[in-house]
C-alpha cells in the first residue's frame, strides 16, 4: 500500500513538473529544420492572446509560404529570426535583402498583452512602427523581457528547444547570418 501511495504521488509531481502539451492541434505549428541544426520544432499559437497574428501564420504555413525560408538574423543569448517570406527564400539568400520583406497581406495591428519574453516564446518581428508585423517571426534562446508590451507574443515552443538553440549563429550587432539555417516546411499539426 505505501508503495502504491508513493508512486502516485511521484506520478502527480511529475505532472506538475512537466509542461503542460497543448491539446488542440489545430494551434500547433510544427517547423522541419535543416542545416547546422537539424530536427523538428513544435510551437503551440496562442490565439486567446494574439488572435489575428495567429490566423497569418497559420494562413502562411497552410499556403506553404514558409518552406525554405531562412533564419536570416540569429543573435546569440537573445534570439533566431525568420519568416521573410519574400526575400528569406534559400534561392535569394545572396542578395541581401532577408529581413526587410514580408508577405503579400496587410500588415497586422499590434496584440500586446503582459505575456513576458521568456525562453521558448514566439513574437512577431516588426519594424518602428507597432503595426507592421507581417510574416516575420522570433524565437527567444534567451529571456528578453525588455520586449515586453512591445512585441506581440503569438506562441511558444513545446519541443524541439533545443533544436532552436543550435541554429546557426549570426554576427555583429544584427546578427544577419552567412548560409544559415533554413525552415524546409512549417505545417499546422490539426491539418496532418
Amino acid at each position: 500500500m505505501r508503495r502504491t501511495f508513493l508512486k502516485l504521488i511521484a506520478a502527480a509531481t511529475f505532472a506538475l513538473a512537466t509542461p503542460a502539451i497543448a491539446q488542440d492541434a489545430a494551434n500547433v505549428m510544427v517547423i522541419e529544420i535543416d542545416g547546422e541544426a537539424s530536427g523538428t520544432v513544435e510551437i503551440e499559437l496562442l490565439p486567446d492572446l494574439a488572435p489575428q497574428h495567429v490566423e497569418r501564420l497559420k494562413e502562411l504555413a497552410r499556403a506553404g509560404a514558409y518552406n525554405d525560408v531562412a533564419f536570416h538574423r540569429v543573435i546569440p543569448g537573445f534570439m533566431a529570426q525568420t519568416g521573410d517570406v519574400q526575400f528569406g527564400k534559400r534561392e535569394m539568400i545572396g542578395e541581401g535583402k532577408a529581413g526587410f520583406g514580408g508577405s503579400d497581406l496587410p500588415n497586422v495591428p499590434a496584440e500586446f498583452t503582459d505575456e513576458p519574453f521568456l525562453t521558448g516564446i514566439v513574437g512577431m518581428a516588426r519594424s518602428q512602427n507597432p503595426d507592421s508585423a507581417n510574416s516575420q517571426f522570433f524565437i527567444m534562446v534567451a529571456d528578453g523581457e525588455f520586449l515586453n508590451n512591445q512585441y506581440t507574443v503569438v506562441g511558444r515552443v513545446l519541443t524541439g528547444m533545443d533544436v532552436v538553440q543550435s541554429i546557426k549563429l549570426g554576427a555583429g550587432q544584427n546578427g544577419a547570418v552567412t548560409d544559415p539555417d533554413y525552415m524546409t516546411s512549417v505545417t499546422i499539426k490539426g491539418d496532418q
